[in-house]
């Protein structure tokens, strides 16, 4: 026997299991900003993931590498690209767990992504307001769709906590 299901609850449930599947990657993208700090290293995680599967996973790696542009986006875009040979990630999703800065942003349009998915907002440098601008609507050749507040207390817990430890000295 076949339940009949009205498209509004089915379109009710899609949306519950794609949050579901954000907070599933975005779990992943903790686990990596985890590994970061474990290296001393700002804790920001990121993921490619092309059709449903984790093509790459970075974490930042600015002090280490002694390189401003290791971010982790761009980390985990390199490695997709280089595991993909081809340096459009068309269809590609990035997740990561801090909002991305103007140079990240650019690495994605860059690579073509098709989506953004991030967990805490930066005040700071978060960069996604600036996509919204009209002059950059109509002037970058691609655009991406981009979902914020993913996990966000998760995510920006993990930068308070290491950062009240290092100004604590630790």
């Amino acid at each position: 026997m076949t339940r009949d299901v009205s498209p509004i609850r089915a379109a009710g449930r899609d949306a519950v299991d794609r949050n579901e599947r954000h907070e599933a990657l975005m779990a992943e993208a903790l686990r990596v900003a985890r590994m970061a700090e474990g290296r001393g290293e700002v804790p920001i995680g990121a993921l490619v993931v092309l059709r449903d599967r984790i093509v790459s996973r970075a974490g930042n790696a600015t002090l280490g590498r002694k390189d401003p542009t290791a971010h982790a986006e761009v980390m985990a875009l390199r490695r997709a690209a280089r595991r993909l040979e081809n340096h459009r990630l068309t269809g590609a999703t990035l997740v990561v767990t801090l909002e991305p800065c103007v140079m990240c942003l650019g690495a994605m349009v860059q690579a073509r992504i098709s989506r953004c998915l991030y967990g805490a907002a930066d005040p700071k440098v978060g960069a996604t307001r600036l996509l919204s601008l009209p002059a950059l609507r109509t002037g970058l050749n691609h655009r991406f769709e981009i979902v914020g507040g993913i996990l966000s207390e998760s995510c920006a817990a993990i930068l308070r906590e290491f950062f009240r430890q290092r100004r604590a000295g630790r």
